[in-house]
């Protein structure tokens, strides 16, 4: 099926209209994050918010998972053959993503029907409302990889649910359900399965039939300061990570996932 104009140029996100509600859908199972998807994030939503057809946007993945996060078998190959400049682009396309998610003045959904994992719960939380299935699982699992979350849940996490749930949450790598990141504050609302796509498409609807201006410009306003908090610091947070993507943890945890083993941390 061709995506929806004038989105027809993206190969690997699925992307569909009813109305004005523009619904995309990461679309690469098992994990939903292949290379190809994270490539066209770094695109897609500053796209939506030329999009004057679009007045709200549906986030989702297909099947039963929201996003399982990077892929390890391509993580693994970086760390052994020293793929630097590899590392480096994906980077990039991280940064642009999150910064065209803060900068989009149209709202985002997030329709968080699985499990959320590393970047996936990254788009889950940086969405403007995030509905996700009460018994999912969603967390920040960069350290359990060897790498600081230096560009997802240090950059946003403190200021959704305090810095102490926070630390709680990114230094272990802890993994919640959708109900606990309701209860936290990380997300808007959980519900049961049954329940989703009645609760999203209310939220769809209800902004879609609004006043656009006016909720475009309140989005702009909380996101003003949202982006005055994380922008400065996105580059050294991308730092933190790249030091970490050089040490020898980072290697031994993507070999140790690839092959299906537990990592032997040593510090180093």
């Amino acid at each position: 099926m061709e995506n929806a104009a004038p989105y027809q140029s993206y190969a690997a996100l699925r992307i569909e209209r009813r109305g004005r509600i523009l619904t995309i859908t990461l679309d690469s199972p098992p994990t939903n994050m292949s290379l190809e998807i994270h490539r066209e994030l770094s695109t897609i939503f500053a796209d939506v918010n030329r999009d004057a057809d679009t007045a709200v946007v549906i986030f989702t993945g297909a099947d039963k998972v929201f996003s399982a996060g990077g892929n390890i078998n391509r993580m693994a190959e970086r760390a052994e053959k020293g793929l630097h400049a590899d590392w480096l682009g994906s980077l990039e396309e991280a940064k642009e993503t999150l910064l065209g998610l803060l900068r989009c003045k149209k709202p985002v959904i997030a329709r968080v029907n699985g499990h959320a994992m590393g970047m996936g719960a990254t788009l889950a939380t940086f969405c403007d409302i995030s509905v996700m299935v009460e018994t999912a699982k969603i967390a920040d699992t960069h350290v359990k990889v060897g790498l600081a979350a230096g560009d997802g849940g240090a950059l946003l996490w403190p200021t959704l649910i305090g810095y102490a749930r926070a630390r709680e949450l990114l230094l272990l790598g802890e993994t919640i359900t959708g109900a606990q990141a309701a209860q936290y504050g990380l997300i808007t609302r959980a519900v049961p399965a049954s329940e989703l796509d009645a609760t999203v498409n209310r939220f769809a609807e209800a902004l879609a039939s609004g006043a656009t201006a006016a909720i475009n410009g309140t989005k702009i306003a909380i996101n003003a300061v949202l982006r005055a908090q994380l922008e400065p610091f996105i580059e050294t947070h991308f730092g933190i990570e790249t030091a970490t993507y050089l040490s020898a943890d980072h290697r031994e945890a993507a070999t140790a996932f690839r092959d299906k083993r537990q990592p032997a941390f040593t510090g180093r």
